[in-house]
């Protein structure tokens, strides 16, 4: 069996990809939830070889489809923060005392690379509290840092290099990377969220593959966020393509498109519509008194 094309860094489309052609693939398990606005989707990968046929680690992947998300609609953003917030529940230390670290990957001068460090802006952060305010006055909050790394473009520092020297400083139970990614259906621009225990490998979405961001690495359990913000060009022509009978494109058209990748002309809204909301439920997640408020994110 082949492998599929690394075009996507959705486990659900690699799973939707696969299953055309082996529609009881051993090794993988999926589940789905329905909520009011948002679809959840929990898929599996169980072993090696599930793995290297959907070219992920093996691991847990949840999905969030919030179609109405680009609507901009208070009550559809706070379902989706809400369900991000139960889903990082599962994933992270129990334990009062747990700390943790937030690394917002990407590039912040781009504006459809920059998910990570807008979520960082908007985090709660309390390390430095218990230096400050006396303990009956911290309302259980948990001790969670945050940095934005930006870019070996930037830097001229592999983010892998500085998270190992920050991790080994700070010493967090579990870190959380958050990334922007990209889908190979247009409809999930934007619209959708991933949230998997198996770490992040920065840039793999546009083809700039750097070290992996995982708990072999860095020797804690890493879990990472992300929303697809840009798809292939190849991938739109195949979708106005496909109602024609065209399933594929032309070597030609392939080597035309090359590495080209697109984002909607909305983009700076919704960059940060979603950061908004991936941050509301880290913050909730991190935080469990915060779910109990009425409002995750402010009132429109």
């Amino acid at each position: 069996m082949k492998r599929l094309p690394p075009r996507t860094d959705l486990a659900l489309e690699a799973h939707e990809e696969i299953q055309t052609l082996h529609p009881r693939l051993p090794g993988v398990e999926t589940k789905e939830v329905h909520r009011t606005h948002v679809k959840i989707t929990r898929v599996f990968i169980k072993d090696d070889l599930a793995a290297s046929l959907l070219g992920k680690p093996p691991g847990k992947y949840v999905t969030l489809e919030v179609p109405r998300i680009r609507e901009r609609d208070h009550d559809v953003a706070e379902e989706a923060a809400r369900s991000l917030a139960d889903e990082l529940a599962e994933l992270l230390p129990p334990e009062e005392e747990a700390s943790f670290l937030v690394a917002g990957l990407g590039n912040w001068h781009a504006t459809a690379d920059s998910l990570g460090p807008k979520v960082v802006s908007r985090l709660l952060v309390t390390r430095h509290l218990p230096e400050h305010v006396p303990a009956d006055l911290r309302g259980g909050l948990r001790s969670v840092c945050a940095l934005s790394p930006g870019v070996l473009g930037l830097t001229g520092i592999e983010t892998m290099e500085i998270l190992e020297g920050v991790v080994e400083r700070v010493k967090p139970r579990a870190v959380i990377c958050v990334d922007a990614l990209a889908a190979r259906q247009v409809s999930r621009i934007l619209t959708t969220i991933q949230v998997a225990d198996t770490g992040i490998q920065p840039g793999s979405g546009v083809g700039n593959y750097r070290r992996g961001l995982d708990r072999e690495s860095l020797g804690v359990p890493v879990i990472a966020i992300g929303v697809p913000t840009v798809v292939h060009a190849s991938v739109i022509a195949r979708e106005a393509l496909a109602p024609a009978g065209h399933e594929s494109l032309s070597p030609a058209l392939e080597i035309r498109f090359g590495d080209l990748m697109v984002t909607p002309k909305e983009i700076d809204l919704m960059i940060d519509e979603l950061a908004d909301i991936v941050a509301a439920g880290l913050n909730a997640a991190f935080h469990p008194r915060l779910r109990e408020k009425s409002h995750l994110l402010s009132p429109v």
